[in-house]
C-alpha cells in the first residue's frame, strides 16, 4: 500500500478506489468470519495489526495473527485506513485460514467520501468486508427502539449510507455499513449473528484484545 504524502493525495486515492466498491452480495458460504483491529504504542510510534478468525456460526477461535510496523500516517478522522491498513494487511498475510467475511472496527461507506476503512481493506484484500463502527462519523437517523436487533437507516445527503443497529438491548448502538462485496441487509444480519451477550461482535472483541497484547 502506498502511503500518500498529503491529504490531497489521500483524498484522490479514496476517490479513485471507491468506484470499485461492490454493494451487492458477492460472498459464498461463510464458514470463517474475522475481526481486525490495530493497537498503537504512541511512545514508540509502533502499530500492531491483529486479525482473529472465528468459525461461523459457532464463533469459536480458529486462528489469529499479529503484525508490528512503524506508524506511517497520523490519526486524522476520515483517513483512518491509511494509518491502519498496513498493519492489518501484514497480519492477514500471516494467516493460514482465509476468512470468508471480515468485520472491521471502523466505517465502510458511512464516510464523507464513501470510502472508510472497511471499503479500503475490502478493495485491497478482495474479501467481503463490513464496517462496524462504535461512533458516528457522518449522517443522521431516527430514534431507535431499545431492543436488540432494532435498526434505523443512516442517512447523509438523502442517501442511505448505513444502519444504526442495536446489538444489545438498552445499550448504545453500532454503526454498520457496507465495506465491499456485501449488501447492507446482509451486513446487518451478520453483525447481529456475530454478536452474543456484549455490545461488540465477537470478532471485534477478539481482535481488540489481540491488538493490545
Amino acid at each position: 500500500m502506498i502511503i500518500p504524502p498529503t491529504l490531497a493525495a489521500a483524498k484522490e486515492i479514496q476517490e479513485q478506489l471507491r468506484v470499485s466498491i461492490v454493494t451487492e452480495d458477492q460472498l459464498g458460504t461463510v464458514k470463517y468470519v474475522a475481526g481486525v483491529d490495530v493497537g498503537i504504542n504512541q511512545g514508540k510510534q509502533i502499530a500492531q495489526g491483529a486479525v482473529a478468525v472465528l468459525s461461523f456460526p459457532e464463533l469459536e477461535l480458529i486462528e489469529s495473527a499479529t503484525y508490528l510496523c512503524p506508524l506511517s500516517f497520523p490519526y486524522i478522522p476520515g483517513f483512518l485506513s491509511f494509518r491502519e491498513i498496513p498493519p492489518i494487511m501484514g497480519a492477514l498475510a500471516r494467516l493460514q485460514t482465509t476468512p470468508d467475511l471480515i468485520l472491521c472496527d471502523g466505517q465502510g461507506i458511512a464516510h464523507q467520501r464513501r470510502f472508510g476503512l472497511a471499503c479500503h481493506l475490502g478493495i485491497l484484500s478482495n474479501l467481503p468486508t463490513i464496517g462496524v463502527a462504535k461512533s458516528l462519523l457522518v449522517g443522521t437517523y431516527e430514534p431507535l427502539a431499545p431492543h436488540k436487533g432494532a435498526w434505523e437507516p443512516l442517512i447523509d445527503q438523502q442517501e442511505v449510507i448505513g444502519a444504526v443497529v442495536r446489538t444489545r438491548s438498552g445499550v448504545k448502538p453500532l454503526y454498520v455499513s457496507i465495506g465491499h462485496r456485501i449488501s447492507l441487509e446482509t451486513a446487518i444480519e451478520y453483525v447481529l449473528r456475530c454478536t452474543t451477550k456484549y455490545r461488540l461482535p465477537e470478532t471485534t472483541r477478539r481482535a481488540d484484545r489481540l491488538s493490545r497484547a
